[in-house]
């Protein structure tokens, strides 16, 4: 007797007749896997609620009475895949779910991944379709960060950094008319920020104009805003500086004085919110384009993975378009003749109706990212809420722990206005300490407590910025960088991430409390 892969079969099990279906063709002794249906399981109309999954039996064939169906590829694949997710299941609780109890030593990360078992069961659920470009869990993901912002357009991309690139280069957009920007065009930002904040600008050739920050928030000072205009401004793009909100309302007002684009980096503040306009906005919706990082240390991740969003339907066709090669269809992967039209519209100097899915209308990239990205998207946000509120605990947590050293530091402060959902704990050793912050890095390095500085320091005083002024490519200071050296020279932050428990945060301020009884 042959036992078929997917066959319907009646066995004799303990002294009563069940009905199981075979997950291996019989070996040479006869003996096959099976798994049993559950009792009265109907044979006609059967799916997989129907099985039992807790085991897997090898039966020899003198168990194994009468065939009595063969299982449709289908009701097979289903089967498989749901023990497939089981055993992932499994896998997780045995390699990843175990984390022991914080012991002094124990390295503390400033952040990492935060996950559970929803994440690997969706990453590995989408790797058996083995659709490796979009698909169901991109747009899954589009739409609910999308419905979580509040805005009517999401489009995911392969890092934050692209994402910035991409929110750029649509203001660049010849859809933009005379509001695009163009070479030689100036746009005002900050030089205490991660490069790919100021790097489109440069690259795209237009010419970033660096102002101030205010040493309390971080965030652009806001009173150098009007002298930094010139007739040639035509955007502001700034990030909201660990997590803690600029002053949306100075600047959105600016902007929209003077006719301008506001671009929001919110790589580091998704969640936090802002009081505009007499409601609560998530930062990145009030600007005309927000962005987002999807980096293993920030509030979400795929791994990697970025986001703009925004409510423009101009300005969403132009990042679509330079995201996906700049082409001037909008088909989403798989798809033909979205728009009706793909072989009756003239373009340029192309022959009458040649084909829309190669019409490209700027030079564009590609920046896409895969399903099997967006899935663990999906899953991560299911629980961004919480991530939200035990970033604020963690940072609440530390914030008055250390309340009793402002004599020695800088302490964070939330902007006016705002609900930040943290990135991190930034820290200035004030001028008048007894030790510097490379000395208090290197102590909390010693005990395993990671540090970062605020990302480039001061932009101009890196490398990259003395190419920029050999060759003589253009850019503006607005007044002097004074705070942005101070940050520079005497900033670190602390992780807050939801991996994080209290015990850590407690061992990070009393190790810092040490250190300062030490030096006084």
């Amino acid at each position: 007797m042959t036992i078929q892969l997917g066959s319907i079969w009646q066995i004799n099990w303990r002294g009563a007749r069940r009905v199981a279906i075979a997950l291996t063709e019989s070996d040479e002794q006869g003996e096959a896997q099976f798994i049993m249906l559950k009792p009265n399981a109907n044979l006609e109309d059967m799916n997989v609620e129907q099985i039992v999954y807790d085991k897997t039996y090898t039966l020899p064939a003198d168990q194994v009475e009468g065939f009595l169906a063969q299982g449709s590829s289908r009701l097979l694949e289903a089967i498989l895949r749901k023990r497939v997710l089981l055993e992932t299941t499994r896998h997780y609780r045995i390699k990843h779910a175990r984390k022991p109890p914080f012991t002094p030593g124990r390295p503390i990360s400033y952040g990492g991944r935060f996950y559970d078992e929803r994440e690997v069961l969706n990453l590995v659920d989408s790797s058996l379709d083995f659709w490796l470009t979009g698909g169901k869990y991109v747009e899954c993901f589009e739409r609910e960060l999308a419905s979580f912002l509040g805005v009517r357009y999401a489009l995911v991309t392969n890092s934050g950094s692209s994402a910035n690139l991409l929110a750029f280069m649509a203001l660049t957009s010849p859809m933009l008319k005379d509001r695009r920007i163009r070479k030689g065009d100036e746009v005002v930002t900050v030089a205490a920020s991660f490069p790919t904040t100021v790097n489109p600008i440069v690259q795209f050739g237009a010419v970033p104009v660096f102002v101030d920050i205010d040493p309390e928030t971080y965030n652009i000072d806001v009173s150098r805003l009007e002298a930094a205009l010139s007739p040639k401004t035509r955007a502001v793009m700034i990030a909201h500086t660990m997590g803690n909100p600029f002053d949306l309302k100075r600047v959105r007002d600016f902007c929209d004085k003077h006719r301008l684009w506001l671009i929001e980096d919110n790589c580091d503040a998704l969640g936090s919110k802002y009081f505009y306009d007499g409601q609560w906005r998530f930062t990145g919706t009030v600007g005309h384009i927000g962005t987002s990082s999807f980096y293993p240390p920030h509030h979400i991740t795929m791994g990697e993975g970025g986001a703009v969003y925004t409510n423009d339907p101009r300005l969403k066709r132009a990042v679509e378009s330079f995201r996906d090669w700049g082409r001037d269809c909008w088909c989403a992967s798989g798809k033909d003749n979205t728009c009706g039209r793909r072989f009756s519209q003239k373009f340029g100097e192309l022959p009458e109706g040649y084909d829309h899915k190669y019409v490209y209308t700027h030079f564009g990239y590609n920046l896409k990212i895969t399903d099997m990205q967006a899935a663990v998207g999906c899953a991560q946000l299911q629980k961004l809420p919480d991530i939200i509120e035990a970033r604020k605990r963690n940072w609440r947590m530390l914030y008055d722990g250390l309340l009793p050293l402002t004599h020695l530091f800088r302490l964070p402060r939330a902007t006016s206005n705002s609900d930040p959902s943290w990135f991190g704990f930034l820290l200035t050793v004030r001028d008048n300490a007894p030790f510097t912050r490379e000395e208090i890095v290197r102590h909390l390095e010693g005990k395993g407590i990671q540090t970062r500085m605020l990302f480039a320091g001061n932009l101009l005083r890196q490398p990259l910025f003395d190419e920029m002024r050999s060759s003589g490519q253009g850019y503006r200071v607005v007044g002097d960088l004074t705070h942005t050296d101070e940050v520079m020279n005497r900033s670190f932050w602390l992780g807050v991430y939801p991996g994080l428990g209290a015990d850590e945060i407690t061992f990070i301020v009393e190790e810092i409390r040490r250190f300062a009884l030490s030096k006084n």
